[in-house]
């Protein structure tokens, strides 16, 4: 997830400590609910279900304030867009890449986000270039998802070598790009209230989703899905996005947008962890490798643990 906030910078504390791991912990849940769910709802249907439900919690834990629904009426046209970038479009590719992949799998393909919102910014505006210490991280982030996707699957556009559709690892990361251009895209909501921004995206996308849904899914003609699937769809909803969005923003205010960024480092282990734990999934020698290299470029590309060791 993404989205843009004027940047306060802040110490961190044990509980900011505390919250930025249940927040990784919630996000890296995510994909375990996903994986559970897309596999008894349509990856259409389970992306509307998932912002509908989020965006009814929001709107009732804002109950009116902040302005909100002016803000709606004003900027519906931006919403759109964002709840399009920042929802509609990477949550199904997520959900239909996990059709084929696990939900560990798809949160270290997911965590190339700020690579290519590094990228992006380089070429969309004048105030975030490329710098050596950008430069290394993404060298190092492109690297790790060639090699967590393998050179032969790139170049016969086939299968890799352990059997998954190129697609499915693709399609996750074509949710990255998504999310990187979102992040840009969010700067124009510095000016509103966070929740406000959060339940602008969800009400639009909860408004793309529902037709794209009817359309493709035909959900009236689904049959009634096992206790465990509504659970994790709620889970999804209500824990994974609502209640995450308030978190995110609880330790956005308290510890600043770096460190709060900080978070992208903690959800693929979450999401390992539940898939190893309830789904049985294991990671391969190359899944490892490729996690290693992506997670060493997001840390150069945050900076600091490289400005401490300089520190003498």
């Amino acid at each position: 997830m993404s989205i843009a906030m004027t940047p306060v910078e802040t110490r961190m504390t044990p509980l900011t400590w505390g919250l930025l791991a249940l927040l990784g912990l919630i996000w890296g849940a995510s994909f375990f609910f996903g994986r559970i769910a897309v596999q008894h709802v349509p990856a259409f249907t389970l992306v509307f279900l998932r912002v509908s439900i989020a965006a009814i919690a929001l709107h009732l834990f804002i109950r009116g304030r902040f302005d909100i629904y002016a803000q709606l009426v004003a900027r519906w046209r931006a919403f759109l867009v964002l709840g399009l970038i920042n929802n509609a479009i990477p949550h199904s590719l997520i959900f239909l890449g996990q059709t084929q992949i696990g939900a560990g799998l798809a949160s270290i393909l997911n965590a190339t986000t700020p690579i290519w919102t590094v990228l992006i910014a380089h070429a969309l505006t004048d105030d975030e270039k490329l710098s050596p210490r950008k430069l290394g991280g993404t060298a190092l982030g492109l690297a790790g998802t060639v090699f967590l996707i393998g050179p032969s699957a790139l170049g016969h556009l086939g299968a890799t070598s352990a059997g998954i559709p190129l697609w499915a690892l693709l399609l996750p990361l074509g949710a990255a790009v998504s999310y990187g251009l979102a992040g840009i895209y969010g700067r124009r909501f510095r000016s509103l209230a966070p929740p406000v921004t959060a339940a602008g995206q969800l009400t639009a996308s909860s408004l793309i989703m529902l037709p794209v849904s009817l359309l493709a899914d035909h959900p009236w003609t689904l049959a009634m899905p096992p206790l465990t699937t509504i659970l994790a769809i709620l889970a999804l909803a209500l824990v994974s996005t609502a209640y995450g969005y308030i978190l995110f923003f609880r330790i956005m205010a308290r510890a600043g947008a770096t460190n709060t960024s900080l978070v992208t480092l903690l959800v693929p282990p979450s999401a390992l962890l539940f898939g190893l734990v309830f789904l049985g999934e294991r990671l391969d020698a190359t899944d490892i490798g490729g996690m290693t290299l992506i997670a060493a470029g997001l840390i150069v590309l945050d900076g600091r643990l490289l400005a401490r060791s300089r520190t003498p």
